[in-house]
């Protein structure tokens, strides 16, 4: 049975557990889990990560520890009652093992790794807390450790600051906030600016000394030298090297590291060196004999400084090498160090070029102990300390030093009878009276024990040695009376015994007879003479005599002999006993000189401050004995002495010991009566205050007041307990009287002078400081009225010195801070007098920072929900003199511009913090009671509005997120749990009184902005919050924002007919709010927009200002990431649900779906744009929402940002060609005009004509860079007639010559013809814009299908391609997922007739091939019925798909939708007929080159010939004759007569275009290929005979090229024509199906393999040889990767610059399926293009006039009615006559081609309507750029011509927003269209009739999408008439031709859109 556990509540998972049981929950390791239910060894429960799904679990999987449970029962919650470290660090660490994952996956490798070792570490010490066996200090630097870890961590991760009170977290709820505020700011200051070090240390090591020369000890000495005031500043650190230049003890670190110790901050300067001098230990002479002598002498070696300054920026210097120099001369050794620093080291010599001393350095900051504790293993191996000379900066007390530091000057000795000088050596022992030498007291540095006797350096023959060596004498006090320190001088002999002999010494004793020791300072000694043998153990004989030159005259007339010798040292005592100050002596010593008291007492001022402290005890001692013994006549003496050492002790030096005076004072202090004289003289001087002209020494008093209370108040203790408490009343009227001359004195305003403000300001400065003195002897409150009389005696007047009035405001600071001010029962006495001068200084806005502080204290004594009574009538005081004020105090720091310093902006910062902490902690202890008081205590509603909006500001300001530091967290839900609790108080004020008649707009609509700034605030979006940081935020204070919203819609609900006011101001704000997703703030705020179109409707009868306002602001706000799906379909459900029963529902219902559809391309749009490059699903998107901007919004200012969004998305993926058009969508919208245009996105301030020249500049420089050069030209004349009208020459002439340049480019460079490909998106997960809808897309250059499709599966990794070409079916539309279909189609130009115009070279016709593309077509072969196995082609039927998109390519975007398609079937023997007609002209474009010798090899020839006469032998065409030429098929198809006749026609064609590609490969075949000739020769008349054909009626002859205008151009353009000889017939094709694919279909596909179903062909080019590969490939799979048709769908590539008669191995492709890619073959300036259709056939057929047999828009059986002539011929006398002297054989003439005639039957179309021709209106400009890559790919011969240049595109389905209508233009076009000229292009109306062969760009109109209709042409793309028709480039097209029936143009099916306003003047 299942029982409720009683203690069994928490608990820890051990071991994980997979739940596999009924009902079993599975658990983790480490998993916490709240247990509710045993039963035989199973718990049921739930994990704390998942509360929801609770199950069962065995009790052996779970460790249980402690806890106490909160509301018990069902809703009970369990807290851990572990120690709240290691709570805050279990749940951290949670947190962290999250992010540290993703710190991996975004590969922030260093973070990662630092913080793995942090988790470690801090897991390592959780481990030693829960183990409970820490000593209590222990535990505490653990939690210290521990804190500073998770703080660093979250810090790195950009988590929460943690408030924390001794180590602990803090619970916000516990504290005041002023609390909360300090306890957030101290750890951000301890983050942010860490404490500067007072005290500095340097770490030295020593390594070694490299030296060539080496091979001796030697010494090396480091201190510190001061170089501005010449001196050390340090000890000495002193080791040992042996001889190898290693440290002697490498074992023991303390003899080769040191610490240099307590160095100041002013000491880390430049000025400061590390001096390095070096003494060997050897012979005199560093080049002597080893043997020459045994005894070792010191010598100097080397020297070597560093400045300490380098070390500031780096702090550590491992392995520093420094240079050592050597000294040359040793009488300046000296000051080696100081001529280095001074650089005067040329005269020294370095040791060597590589040589140095290695040292390791390093500085460190911070106090000793704490360097302990850092740096630990430092001290733990072993360290030796280096003092600074004398005491550091700050003398602790209990310190013990005695140390004699002694600095072995000079000295001046005669040559003593010797020719030379001296090799002199000083020896030193510091001997005791006894004669003993006292042992182990000279240290010769750290680093080195001290030793008993002192041997100095010996200076080479020198007479006047300088040393300047320093030793440390640490002798104890107790031996420093009657020793003394004895100097020997020892001569050194150089000779080979190397003796030393005595010749003299010296001798100081330690301390004078009168009990002071040796002076500090130089001193020179008397050398007394003596001899080798002297004894000198006996020191009686000596010290008798004078020891110094300075005291010789005085005491001893003894003649001395030799006094010219000398010996100088100097002396320097640091000791904490001893003195040499006679003035303190006979202060101590006061009783045995009765008569020098007043004398000592007035010379206790010249004392120094460290000899007074060092005696502190002894001298006050003496001082209250002398008071006791004459009180009379030493009391005002004493006082001055007492205040002197007082003040003393305030010194920064001395002030650590005050605990000494305090020592003293509770312990040792006796004067019982004391108290009477300190009292009287105190009130005498502060009686004096007022009348005194000087107040230096009455303010010196008032300084120490505190320590005089002290005496006070303990000699009055004393004196209590002597004498069980007498004269009480008495001492009480003194302390009275005492205070009330205070108050006088304090109510005194300063008069003149400021003196006496200065003594006032003294005075309370150290006040404050006597309330805990008084405490020991009154009762609080009577201490309490004490100091609010005093404080209340200070002058109000506010214009009083600024100075005191700091000061003043720092007593009240002080007394807030104090003892007294804790109490209640004080606090509520001092509390008025606290808040009165606190208004006044807040009033002025004076001494803000202080007034921050006062009221930050006292709110940290009220603390949260503290009901007591005196509380709450302290809030009641403090509310109503302060909240106003405090109000407008922070209005006014937070409207001041903020300081530029960074010191005075964190002040600013801080201040401000503290205000608005101190306000918000005021506003969380109001009650009810508290509220309806303030709102009842203002007497007119002006007032309350005032007061409301000055709040309703602050709490604006104070959710600015520069409030806090970011990572405040805790700090802004309090502030904001605080706002909104007042928010709710405040409302109802608001509802009473100014609702109805009293209305305010102002006030209601400040309300709403807070509520809305409120609600948007960043730290309340709870969904960006962990799951554990979520919980807890929402256990504490729930979701905030809810509330919030439910408040606005109340207050909204109230406002009635007012709302009408906010309408549609509020619209923006709260869609803002509805965006934030929260499902409970989204149903309570979305129906407000319901009631605005309601109340509006009413108002207006419309809701344009409410749709208007939603739409503009929907953009911005989804822009900046907000808002999502599940949004969208909330706002259109939750509102269409609203007006169900509203009379205006209709047009609610379009406004709701206009605004949904609006927000789906606004997410598509924001989703792509998260992507990091630019893709065509981008570029896509952008086109989609312009569009709808544009069409159905009516949008212009969003429509024109979308362009240029649009245009640098263009530029940025390098489409410049679509760049250029996507710009002129705005150039449209401008006219030539002056308006005045404002600054608009990054167009500054200018004329409506300057922004448009602006931008065609930009366009033209587009198009340019797009190689789009002939709309580059259009719009350079455009710009050109414009400057030419303002007669702005200079500019027309720079137009000029670019439109030449355009020219020139297009002659003389190369382009790339794209390929296009279709591709269908089906399925619902394909965004908006693409869902289900099928595009043409314009590939890069270089792009064949299988790049493109991996491409398009790159941009759409989740889609799936679909394998075959066929129409989807309704389930995978309506699929949950994304499929691709591609394949590659072939542009259909529209317009034929420059393509088909003679003498137009490729350069020019390959722009028409590819541009202004509406329709594309894509053959997919099949068989229907039974396939003959023998004959495939009898059964070979193909579809043939014609797609037409709604704007052409290219345009705004590389792909376009496709808004109709049609479907034609055609039968096998339509099919055959193409398969001939591009293989007959195939070979009339190779035939051609040949002849003009364009190929230079005639490899690609030859294989074509070889591979039609070859496959025929083997059964090609003869498969033809087999299928429809015999009588089965001719009966059973009667109608297809004419098709078989023009079948046979086109295989005798192909017999004569053979014979005579015969004829020509024998003229230009090579040697090495005669035998293949002739073999083709044989199989000709092979399959002659097959057809039937015997012989031609004319011999056929090879022909020169001949030239229209009469001169060759061999290289540059294709040969316009060839000659032919008589008799023969060729049927012309002049349609796009009659263009030769040279690589792609030959009559040879028709052979060899009868499976096949699509033959294609593929150039081979190895080795400069060509092969050409003829397969047939049955493949359906619409997603090859090669580029295959069937053989009856050959025609399908429009131009010959298509397909390549050679393309590398890699190009080859052998298909599996029906996808048709378009041509690849490369052109170049070497190779050019093949010869076009009209212009190059090689034989000219007779015949009647005709249609062109493969135009797109017939069926085959229109096609084969009637032949027409070709200009194709052999037969040209005019256009060879240039060739015919170089003997080539000439041709009759042929006739002139007749002007053809349109027929009906060629305007047949689709059912669905056809576009109307469209007029040149403004449109969309193309501009042009070089195209940046040019590749090099296999050509026709073998150096592999490059190919030509690219065309840059885009993806829109944009149009251009021209209003214009077109009828007046189609009218104009039927009127001049000439008479028999076919269907008549459209053009401007200002052009002339004789204009009309002029092309222009495609239409681009922004309605053309929803019209489905063709537009006329841009202005900006139309040329105005001139008179005389321009060269070209002609336009590049048109417009787009309709398709007429019966002689007219169709209706336009769809309604006129509505005008677009100009609103362009505002942009």
């Amino acid at each position: 049975m299942w029982i409720p556990t009683e203690h069994e509540k928490y608990g820890v998972v051990i071991a994980s557990f997979r739940g596999t049981v009924s009902y079993g929950l599975s658990l983790e390791i480490g998993d916490t889990v709240q247990i509710l239910e045993k039963c035989d060894g199973w718990y049921r429960g739930f994990a704390l990560k998942n509360p929801n799904v609770k199950g069962i679990f065995p009790s052996s999987y779970v460790h249980l520890k402690n806890a106490c449970v909160k509301n018990k029962g069902q809703f009970e919650m369990v807290i851990p009652t572990e120690d709240s470290v290691i709570t805050e660090m279990t749940s951290t660490l949670r947190d962290w093992g999250t992010m540290w994952k993703q710190l991996y996956v975004r590969n922030e490798g260093d973070l990662f790794h630092r913080l793995w070792h942090i988790m470690n570490e801090i897991l390592d010490l959780r481990r030693q807390v829960l183990v409970g066996h820490l000593t209590h200090d222990r535990m505490k630097d653990v939690k210290r450790h521990i804190t500073a870890r998770l703080d660093w961590g979250n810090e790195q991760l950009g988590l929460d600051l943690v408030p924390r009170k001794e180590y602990a977290m803090v619970d916000p709820e516990d504290i005041s906030i002023t609390e909360l505020y300090r306890l957030m700011e101290h750890r951000h200051r301890k983050k942010d600016t860490p404490v500067q070090a007072s005290s500095h240390h340097l770490f030295v090591q020593m390594k070694s000394l490299m030296c060539s020369n080496l091979g001796e000890e030697l010494e090396v000495i480091f201190s510190l030298f001061d170089s501005k005031e010449n001196r050390p500043i340090s000890e000495r650190f002193f080791l040992r090297l042996n001889r190898n230049g290693l440290p002697k003890a490498p074992d023991k670190p303390e003899r080769h590291c040191s610490l240099f110790v307590d160095l100041g901050s002013s000491e880390l300067r430049r000025d400061i060196y590390i001096t390095v001098h070096i003494i060997r230990i050897g012979r005199m002479g560093a080049g002597e004999k080893k043997n020459a002598c045994s005894v070792q002498y010191r010598r100097p070696f080397g020297c070597a400084v560093l400045s300490i300054a380098d070390l500031l920026t780096g702090e550590t210097k491992d392995d520093l090498i420094l240079k050592v120099y050597m000294c040359n001369t040793e009488s300046e050794w000296y000051q080696i160090h100081e001529n280095i620093i001074k650089k005067l080291n040329a005269r020294y010599n370095l040791t060597g070029s590589n040589a140095g001393l290695a040292v390791s350095l390093q500085l460190l900051h911070g106090d000793i102990e704490q360097i302990r504790r850092e740096y630990s293993s430092v001290f733990s191996h072993g360290v030796s300390i280096t003092r600074k000379l004398g005491f550091s900066n700050i003398i602790m007390p209990g310190e013990m030093r005695n140390d004699l530091y002694i600095t072995m000057e000079r000295g001046e000795f005669e040559k003593g009878g010797k020719s030379v000088a001296r090799n002199v050596e000083v020896t030193m022992f510091i001997v005791e009276n006894s004669g003993q030498i006292l042992k182990d007291f000279i240290s010769f540095g750290s680093g080195e024990p001290p030793a008993s006797e002192y041997h100095s350096f010996v200076l080479y023959h020198n007479n006047s040695p300088r040393w300047s060596e320093l030793l440390k004498l640490p002798i104890p006090v107790d031996k420093f009376r009657g020793a003394h320190i004895r100097f020997e001088f020892r001569h050194c002999s150089t000779k080979e015994k190397g003796e030393k002999k005595l010749f003299g010494f010296s001798f100081v004793p330690l301390m004078q007879e009168d009990g002071r020791t040796l002076p500090d300072g130089t001193h020179e000694l008397i050398v007394h003479k003596c001899e080798e043998n002297t004894n000198l153990q006996d020191t009686t004989r000596y010290l008798k005599l004078p020891f110094s030159k300075g005291i010789l005259l005085g005491n001893n007339h003894q003649a001395i002999k030799a006094t010219k010798e000398s010996f100088w040292i100097t002396s320097f005592l640091c000791s904490t006993k001893l003195t040499q100050n006679g003035d303190m002596l006979d202060l101590l010593k006061w009783r045995t000189h009765p008569d020098k008291i007043t004398g000592c007492l007035s010379k206790i001022k010249e004392i120094d401050g460290s000899e007074i402290v060092k005696f502190l005890q002894d001298t006050l001692d003496t001082l209250f004995g002398i008071l006791d013994e004459n009180s009379q006549k030493y009391g005002s003496k004493v006082f001055d002495s007492l205040v002197h050492i007082i003040n003393l002790l305030q010194d920064s030096k001395f002030h650590h010991f005050k605990p000494v005076m305090d020592t003293y004072i509770e312990s040792h202090f006796a004067g019982a009566l004391a108290y009477r004289d300190l009292i009287k003289v105190l009130k005498w001087y502060v009686d004096r205050i007022t009348e005194a002209e000087r107040q230096e020494h009455i303010q010196e008093v008032l300084k120490a007041q505190e320590y005089i209370f002290k005496y006070i108040v303990q000699s009055r203790r004393l004196f209590s307990l002597a004498t069980g408490g007498q004269n009480e009343e008495e001492f009480r009227c003194c302390i009275q009287e005492l205070l009330m001359s205070v108050r006088f004195f304090l109510s005194q305003e300063s008069k003149g002078s400021g003196a006496l403000s200065q003594s006032q300001a003294v005075f309370l400065s150290s006040f404050p400081a006597v309330y805990s003195e008084l405490l020991k002897l009154f009762d609080i409150r009577e201490v309490a009225n004490l100091v609010q009389d005093t404080l209340g005696s200070l002058p109000t007047i506010v214009h009083v010195d600024d100075s005191l009035q700091a000061v003043k405001l720092q007593c009240i600071g002080k007394t807030v801070e104090s003892q007294l001010y804790t109490n209640p029962d004080s606090r509520y006495i001092l509390l008025p007098v606290v808040l009165h001068h606190l208004h006044m200084h807040l009033q002025e806005q004076k001494d803000l920072i202080m007034c921050a502080r006062i009221l930050s204290n006292v709110f940290c004594l009220i603390k949260k929900n503290s009901s007591e009574k005196s509380v709450l009538e302290e809030i009641d005081v403090i509310v109503a003199s302060l909240l106003d004020i405090l109000l407008r105090t922070i209005l006014e720091i937070t409207s001041r511009p903020q300081p530029s310093g960074s010191a005075m902006r964190l002040q600013f910062q801080d201040v401000t913090g503290e205000f608005v902490a101190c306000l918000l902690s005021l506003l969380r202890q109001m009650t009810d009671r508290h509220y309806q008081q303030l709102l009842d205590s203002f007497n007119t509603k002006e007032e309350l509005r005032d007061f409301l909006l000055q709040i309703f500001t602050v709490f604006r300001i104070l959710i600015r997120p520069e409030m806090f530091p970011k990572d405040w967290t805790v700090m802004r839900l309090v502030a904001n749990n605080v706002i909104i609790t007042t928010v709710l108080y405040l409302s109802d004020a608001l509802r009473k009184n100014f609702l109805n008649e009293n209305f305010d707009y102002k006030i209601w609509d400040s309300y709403f902005y807070l509520a809305v700034i409120f609600i948007n605030q960043l730290c309340l979006q709870l969904e960006m919050f962990t799951p554990s940081k979520k919980k807890k935020v929402l256990e504490k204070y729930g979701d905030m924002r809810v509330t919030m919203g439910c408040e606005i819609f109340s207050m909204w609900q109230n406002l009635g007919e007012h709302k009408l006011h906010f309408i549609p101001a509020l619209i923006g704000p709260f869609l803002e709010v509805t965006l934030i997703p929260q499902p409970d703030l989204r149903n309570v705020m979305i129906p407000i927009f319901h009631d605005m179109m309601d109340w509006e409707q009413r108002r207006s009868g419309n809701f344009k200002q409410v749709e208007a306002k939603l739409i503009d602001k929907l953009d911005s706000l989804m822009s900046e990431g907000k808002g999502d799906e599940t949004y969208r379909e909330l706002f259109n459900s939750i509102l269409l649900k609203k007006i169900e029963r509203e009379t205006w529902r209709e047009s609610g219902v379009s406004l709701i779906a206009t605004v949904t559809r609006l927000m789906e391309r606004l997410l598509d749009y924001r989703d792509c744009m998260k992507m990091g490059e630019v893709d065509g699903k981008k570029i896509g998107c952008t086109v989609s929402l312009l569009n709808f901007y544009k069409t159905e919004l009516n949008k212009e200012e969003m429509y024109i940002r979308y362009i240029h969004k649009l245009y640098d998305l263009h530029l940025k993926a390098q489409n410049f060609t679509e760049a250029a058009y996507t710009l002129l969508l705005y150039d449209e919208l401008l006219e030539w005009s002056d308006r005045p245009l404002r600054e608009f996105l990054t167009y500054p301030m200018q004329t409506e004509w300057q922004r448009k020249e602006h931008l065609h500049l930009a366009i033209i420089q587009n198009f340019d860079r797009g190689k789009c050069w002939e709309n580059g030209i259009i719009l350079c004349r455009k710009i050109a007639e414009q400057y030419e009208s303002y007669y702005d020459y200079r500019n027309l002439s720079k137009m000029r010559m670019m439109e030449a340049s355009l020219y020139d480019k297009i002659m003389d460079q190369q382009r790339l013809e794209p390929e296009f490909f279709r591709v269908g998106f089906y399925g619902k997960k394909f965004p908006f814009f693409l869902r289900n809808k099928e595009f043409v897309c314009r590939g890069h250059d270089y792009e064949r299908l299988e790049a493109f499709q991996q491409r398009m599966l790159n941009e759409f990794p989740h889609a799936i391609a679909m394998q075959h070409a066929n129409q989807p079916d309704e389930t995978i539309f309506q699929a949950e997922a994304q499929y691709l279909q591609i394949y590659a189609v072939t542009p259909i130009p529209e317009s034929q007739e420059v393509l088909q115009r003679e003498g137009v070279p490729d350069n020019i016709k390959s722009f028409y091939k590819v541009n202004h593309i509406w329709k594309f077509r894509y053959d997919r072969p099949f068989h229907k019925g039974t396939k003959d196995k023998e004959n495939e082609f009898k059964s070979l039927w193909v579809e043939r798909t014609s797609l037409y998109l709604v704007q052409s390519l290219p345009g705004i975007s590389r792909w376009f939708e496709v808004e109709k398609r049609e479907v034609v079937e055609m039968s096998p023997l339509e099919n055959a007929i193409e398969v001939l007609e591009n293989k007959n002209q195939q070979l009339k474009t190779l035939i051609s080159q040949c002849q003009t010798r364009q190929m230079q090899n005639i490899n690609p020839l030859t294989m074509c010939l070889n591979g039609v006469i070859d496959a025929a032998v083997n059964g090609g065409v003869s498969r033809y004759q087999e299928a429809f030429f015999v009588k089965e098929y001719i009966l059973s198809h009667p109608e297809d007569g004419e098709k078989i006749a023009r079948l046979r026609e086109l295989m005798l064609e192909q017999a004569q275009i053979l014979e005579f590609g015969l004829a020509v490969h024998e003229k230009f075949v090579p040697q090495d290929m005669r035998p293949l000739h002739k073999k083709l020769v044989d199989q000709f008349f092979v399959m002659k005979s097959s057809l039937g054909i015997q012989e031609f009626s004319a011999c056929i002859q090879a022909s020169p090229v001949h030239f229209p205008n009469g001169s060759p151009r061999v290289c540059r353009n294709s040969a316009p024509a060839s000659m032919s000889p008589d008799g023969t017939r060729v049927i012309p094709r002049r349609s796009p199906l009659s263009y030769p694919a040279v690589n792609r279909y030959s009559s040879s596909s028709l052979s060899s393999q009868a499976s096949a179903e699509v033959s294609n062909i593929t150039g081979q080019s190895e080795s400069s040889d060509e092969v050409f590969n003829m397969q047939p490939s049955p493949s359906t799979s619409s997603l090859s990767s090669t580029h295959s048709a069937s053989p009856n769908v050959t025609s399908s590539a429009p131009s010959s610059a298509r397909a390549s008669p050679l393309l590398s191995d890699k190009h080859k492709h052998s298909r599996e399926n029906s996808c048709l890619s378009p041509r690849e073959r490369p052109c170049s300036a070497i190779y050019p293009t093949p010869v076009e259709p009209s212009q190059r056939l090689l034989f000219n057929h007779i015949g009647e006039g005709a249609l062109p047999r493969s135009d797109p828009n017939l069926s085959a059986p229109e096609k084969a009615v009637n032949p027409t002539p070709s200009s194709w011929s052999l037969d040209s006398g005019k256009e060879a006559k240039n060739m015919s002297d170089s003997g080539k054989i000439l041709s009759p003439p042929v006739p002139p081609r007749p002007t053809q005639t349109a027929s009906p039957a060629r305007h047949t179309t689709s059912v669905s309507p056809s576009p109307a021709g469209r007029s040149p209106l403004k449109g969309s400009v193309q501009s042009f750029t070089p195209s940046p890559v040019e590749y090099h790919s296999p050509g026709l011969i073998s150096n592999s011509p490059v190919l030509s240049g690219s065309y840059s595109s885009g993806i829109s389905s944009l149009s251009r927003c021209s209003t214009s209508e077109t009828s007046g233009f189609e009218n104009q076009v039927n009127e001049q269209s000439a008479p028999g000229a076919g269907p008549a292009p459209s053009y401007s109306g200002s052009e002339e009739p004789g204009r009309k062969e002029s092309k222009t760009p495609p239409p681009y109109s922004v309605y053309e999408r929803t019209l489905r209709r063709p537009v006329p042409l841009p202005h900006s793309l139309s040329i105005p008439v001139t008179a005389e028709p321009p060269a070209l480039p002609p336009k590049p097209l048109a417009a787009r031709p309709g398709h007429l029936e019966n002689g007219t143009r169709r209706t336009e099916p769809g309604p006129r859109p509505r005008p677009l306003p100009r609103k362009v003047s505002q942009l």
